[in-house]
């Protein structure tokens, strides 16, 4: 039987598209507060977004002066598949940039008393191991408790982005862990294990989950009425773009089934995010209190300061102050960019992996607050193509050719010749390199920084203007065919609760787990091999035999292997 019900679903589909489209292309502008109203060039912003069109992925772009929205809009395509275009009430994950509401939430329990950021982790989670030093909330509020990253563990112990895990399998790893990065307090990694963490704190002060407090104590309050912690994938979410990522022929999906909150899940669009960034001013919810604690840099033990606040970096951008966080989580990408001496605010959403939001928030703010910076645009914001030289600059990448490794990183990366740059191997991508000064390069819109000293005998990485890590240049190690025979086995990991197996053909190592799949090992140092996985050195007993062996991939290092 033919039914009426379709054309009557296609007609409503078409109109809604065509509305859509219409709002993506017609930009939000408020009328002129009190506040000077800025300088915005519509053209300037939309050239920030020109490779975002009607066959792509791409973004929505909020532009906040002292909280009130005086620019949105949108580029590029929410929904591929469907043909609905991206505006500034499309819902995105914006991943880590949540971590800044996972933050507000733990504050304000400390401001009222329920707990102390001074306290031991273990009173709230007691399952957590007792190691050599006491891991307070502040650390994990501070990327600075040295716990290994959950993201990366799940994904090592054979879980794919695409599975489906909870909160159990978060925790049930992270307590599986027998030794942290780093001593508590003595330096300063990344870690989504921190904040998830803080998630399970707030449930277990509050008895409602991070999602339920969120909404009650900070969105409804703000009248953040689409905003909220997604801790359900199986939840209907009307308006959400679909992520994307592409794969050298196109685009494919790109969604995750991971249901754990507080390092991340939040669902919001370009517009609520303002009402957010005008918090910060009229300090709405927790008050002065909550705002400027937020905001404090923190410090390691030795007094140095490492430039995160509470769920948000703090630093300087072109001479003036900033605070910021941005986001990667499956495909989507976010960035909420604040300058707090201008009164003004940058909130971009994508659903496309290759997004560089940090990139494209600087280049919105290059074109809207040239006459308050200081010094010249960045990398990010005046760069050349990516895997050439300058114009007129000539570019010999043979000095520069080698591996060079960081004993301190557990890690290695290579460098080989491009078209006229060198092209950076690194964490199993090949990434094309600009010159941006002598025995200096970018690559990845700006997100990649490499400049080589010591008569290039150095390599000094720099990730998301992070700082910069040293990796010395190695000469490879060049094992025997009998010598790679030895390290051919079953090793077992009993923190990952997974069982990796290394093979040899002809003259090559392979390892393989579930998840991160089968990649070849490339001799490093003696015992030591670069690979897919991450960085693998074998330990051996007294007598020279091979025991097992320890992986240390991005945020997480010295994971144990038994054979």
């Amino acid at each position: 039987m033919i039914s009426s019900r379709p054309p009557v679903v296609v007609a409503t589909a078409f109109a809604t598209s065509v509305a859509a489209l219409f709002l993506s292309l017609t930009p939000l502008r408020l009328p002129a507060q009190a506040t000077p109203a800025l300088a915005i060039a519509p053209a300037k912003v939309d050239a920030v977004f020109k490779d975002f069109t009607r066959t792509t992925p791409g973004c929505a772009v909020g532009i906040y002066q002292k909280g009130k929205v005086v620019y949105a809009k949108g580029y590029g395509m929410a929904d591929l598949n469907l043909g609905v275009p991206i505006t500034p009430t499309t819902v995105f994950d914006i991943g880590s940039t949540s971590k800044q509401f996972a933050a507000a939430s733990i504050v304000m329990l400390a401001n009222e008393g329920k707990l102390s950021l001074t306290d031991d982790v273990r009173k709230y989670v007691p399952e957590l191991p007792s190691y050599a030093k006491v891991i307070t909330i502040d650390h994990l509020l501070r990327h600075t408790s040295g716990l290994r990253d959950y993201n990366g563990l799940l994904y090592l112990g054979g879980h794919y982005f695409e599975d489906y895990t909870n909160d159990d399998d978060a925790l049930s790893i992270i307590v599986a862990q027998r030794s942290t990065n780093f001593v508590p307090g003595s330096s300063w990694d990344y870690s989504n294990t921190g904040f998830f963490l803080l998630s399970v704190i707030v449930q277990r002060v509050t008895g409602q989950t991070l999602a339920a407090f969120a909404k009650a104590r900070i969105f409804a309050p703000l009248g953040m009425t689409v905003t909220h912690f997604r801790d359900d994938h199986t939840a209907l979410l009307p308006n959400r773009a679909t992520a994307y990522e592409s794969s050298g022929k196109g685009f494919v999906l790109d969604m995750s089934n991971w249901d754990q909150t507080g390092d991340g899940a939040v669902n919001t669009n370009v517009l609520e995010l303002a009402k957010w960034d005008a918090n910060f001013d009229d300090a709405k919810v927790g008050g002065r209190a909550l705002v400027d604690r937020m905001q404090e840099e923190g410090t390691l033990d030795n007094g140095k300061p490492h430039g995160y606040a509470r769920g948000l970096f703090v630093d300087t951008y072109r001479g003036v102050r900033r605070v910021h966080h941005g986001g990667a989580w499956a495909g989507y990408r976010a960035m909420l960019m604040r300058f707090p001496d201008q009164g003004v605010a940058i909130g971009l959403t994508c659903n496309r992996g290759d997004a560089n939001t940090q990139g494209r928030a600087e280049r919105v703010a290059d074109a809207i607050l040239a006459r308050a910076f200081k010094d010249k645009p960045t990398v990010s914001s005046a760069r050349p193509a990516a895997g050439q030289a300058p114009s007129g600059a000539t570019v010999d990448p043979a000095p520069y050719v080698g591996t060079y490794f960081s004993e301190e990183e557990q890690a290695a990366l290579g460098v080989e010749a491009g078209n006229g740059a060198p092209v950076l191997s690194y964490s199993g991508r090949k990434i094309p390199l600009s010159r941006t000064a002598d025995d200096a390069f970018s690559g990845m819109e700006g997100m990649i920084n490499l400049t080589f000293a010591d008569a290039r005998q150095e390599a000094r990485l720099s990730i998301a203007g992070r700082a910069a890590i040293a990796y010395r240049r190695a000469d490879r190690a060049k094992p025997s065919a009998s010598e790679l025979a030895s390290l051919v086995g079953t090793y077992r990991s009993p923190e990952l609760l997974a069982s990796w197996t290394i093979r040899q053909s002809g003259d090559t190592l392979y390892i393989k787990g579930r998840a991160v799949g089968e990649s070849p090992m490339v001799p490093v140092i003696r015992d030591g091999f670069s690979s897919g996985t991450g960085f693998v050195r074998f330990t051996r007993s007294a007598d020279g035999v091979v025991t097992g062996f320890e992986v240390s991939a991005s945020r997480m290092k010295r994971i144990r292997f038994d054979r």
